[in-house]
């Protein structure tokens, strides 16, 4: 059973940075399909970025995260990361990390995905 557990949230002034850390257990293999959402208050969950460890370049992101948020992983580690640079107070949100099963492909899209960690919670202030 694939388990995922994210860390790293946090409260930041706009402009701020912070690292989002997923510890990623019980998948077989290096190459699967991983993303990072959020979902603010009210609101639908959104994908904010998505990569496929398999390969270098396969990364998609959010028009609204572009040039801020970084997707990475460290296969030895079983860690996904977000890099999130430039805050600002509408990135508020629980951000989510999640999985897919095989086969796959790096999209945005919620129903894509199987396994989901709890979240954590990222809020940004002016």
């Amino acid at each position: 059973q694939v388990q995922l557990v994210e860390s790293g949230g946090g409260s930041v002034l706009a402009g701020g940075s912070l690292r989002l850390s997923c510890a990623v257990s019980g998948y077989t293999g290096s190459s699967y399909c991983m993303g990072w959402f959020r979902q603010a208050s009210g609101k639908e969950r959104e994908g904010v970025a998505a990569i496929y460890t398999g390969s270098v370049g396969y990364i998609r992101y959010a028009d609204s995260v572009k040039g801020r948020f970084t997707i990475s992983q460290d296969n030895a580690k079983n860690m996904l990361y977000l890099q999130m640079t430039s805050l600002k107070p509408e990135d508020t949100a629980m951000y989510y990390c999640a999985a897919q099963t095989r086969p796959c492909a790096p999209v945005l899209a919620r129903d894509a995905y199987k396994y989901w960690g709890q979240g954590t919670q990222v809020t940004v202030s002016s």
